[in-house]
């Protein structure tokens, strides 16, 4: 399936895509966190019509229902809309010394000015970790910032 993606200067990101019975369906993943699902009845892609808005939370449960550890990639599209902001994965080894230590222990964001905004563990992603989250081998740590603060955290991570 294509997924067709087009930036909107100043609000966010529309995603759109046909299903497999022809219907037309559009997610607007604003800037502020929220989410709109748009239905178009014909072929002009600014006819859509809003079919519910979610927030952050009501987007995370509904994306973790749909098995959608595709929020990384959501992070790391939003940061384009940004200069100079940067969103990459940051594996926690095995040999990490932070393995089976809460996320906070690693003062990453006081350290580095990045912020982890999720860990994707295998299918399931955590949006929004707090700082008591413990972190376990494997886990992929999504992290926003610049690219000198994204590097700083990958170093503290690795140890």
């Amino acid at each position: 399936m294509d997924v067709n993606e087009v930036l909107l200067p100043g609000v966010g990101l529309r995603y759109e895509f046909t299903t497999q019975a022809g219907d037309r369906i559009g997610v607007v993943a604003w800037r502020t966190g929220e989410f709109e699902v748009v239905g178009y009845a014909g072929d002009d892609p600014d006819e859509g019509s809003p079919l519910f808005r979610l927030n952050e939370d009501e987007a995370e449960a509904l994306a973790q229902i749909l098995g959608a550890p595709r929020i990384a990639e959501r992070f790391a599209d939003l940061t384009r809309e940004v200069p100079g902001l940067s969103s990459e994965p940051v594996k926690v080894g095995s040999g990490s010394p932070y393995v089976n230590r809460p996320l906070g222990h690693t003062r990453a964001r006081t350290r580095t000015g990045a912020s982890v905004v999720a860990i994707v563990r295998g299918e399931d992603v955590i949006a929004s970790p707090g700082p008591d989250h413990v972190l376990r081998p494997a886990d992929v740590l999504v992290v926003v910032g610049t690219p000198e603060g994204i590097d700083g955290v990958k170093r503290i991570i690795r140890g």
